[in-house]
């Protein structure tokens, strides 16, 4: 099973004649829908409104076979993001985080038996209490074997302290398996202005524990490195882009997908030939996404017929 924690949330998207239609979303949200869209057993942690965003939210997560007994629910309101669209299709948001039921999640204890992939990351990340419960969680889980993966999705309009947060982001290196970032993500927590300079970040972060780290660079592809020293990198899928909301997550979660199901459990060990299929399948699994509005994931059965 794949457990993601984190933020459930309802974006607002631009519709025709210049309103805002809601999505349901949030990046450890779209981890989740992707993994059990492609077929892996998943569950979903957080607090949950009890609203009807909220409803929704726990609705959509059972349509795609998301196990919901780990979600928490709570009568604070659901998370709001608005977001724009930039002239490539990019997506920026701004956020309502007061007082939000995702903030108040408690800790469950150790996640079930038999969980072999726990994600994390985003606002789940960032924003306290919440923050502290899935730190530890992290934490624990390493500890107990469990294939830990992380991606900060940085949102820097809601970090006030970058330098506190670049520590604590430091900090749970030795306890993360996976690290995927984008290259915007990357930049930001390296200070970093080029390519360079990321990758020699990525290979820092290495150092300091996790087994791979994996660079999202939007349609110029996606690099895996590893902490044995393989360098992979798989070009993007040409695919007319309707919107870019969700693609990482998207990638997220269908790594997760492809690493539980071949029982990977030490990514230092993966071979060139494993690396590429990983690679390709996540981006194949992306492509999907961003061709259509909103965070869309394949189910598997889509994804086959994109082969």
């Amino acid at each position: 099973m794949i457990v993601s924690g984190g933020e459930a949330l309802v974006d607002l998207v631009p519709a025709p004649g210049g309103l805002l239609a809601p999505r349901l979303g949030g990046g450890p949200y779209n981890v989740a829908l992707t993994a059990a869209r492609l077929g892996v057993p998943t569950a979903f942690l957080s607090r949950v409104s009890t609203d009807a965003f909220g409803d929704a939210l726990v609705r959509r997560l059972g349509e795609s076979g998301v196990d919901t007994s780990l979600v928490q629910r709570g009568p604070e309101p659901t998370t709001l993001a608005v977001v724009t669209l930039d002239d490539d299709a990019s997506a920026r948001y701004s956020f309502y985080t007061e007082g939000t039921a995702d903030r108040f999640v408690t800790d469950p204890g150790p996640l079930p038996d038999g969980t072999a992939a726990l994600s994390v990351g985003t606002l789940g990340m960032v924003l306290d209490p919440g923050a502290t419960v899935y730190e530890t969680m992290l934490r624990r889980e390493h500890e107990r074997g469990v294939l830990t993966a992380l991606d900060p999705n940085i949102r820097a309009d809601m970090i006030a302290d970058p330098d506190a947060y670049r520590a604590r982001f430091a900090s749970w290196l030795p306890s993360v398996r996976l690290l995927k970032v984008s290259l915007d993500d990357a930049e930001w927590l390296a200070r970093a202005t080029d390519l360079d300079d990321v990758l020699a970040a990525a290979r820092s972060w290495l150092d300091a524990g996790p087994q791979a780290v994996v660079l999202t660079k939007g349609g110029d592809g996606v690099v895996l490195l590893t902490s044995s020293g393989l360098d992979v990198t798989v070009a993007g899928r040409p695919v007319d882009v309707v919107d870019t909301i969700g693609a990482g997550d998207t990638v997220q979660g269908a790594m997760l997908a492809w690493l539980v199901r071949h029982q990977v459990t030490d990514l230092s060990a993966l071979t060139r030939g494993e690396a590429d299929e990983l690679l390709t399948y996540a981006t194949r699994a992306a492509a999907v996404t961003v061709s259509r509005s909103g965070a869309e994931p394949p189910t598997e059965d889509e994804l086959q017929q994109c082969v």
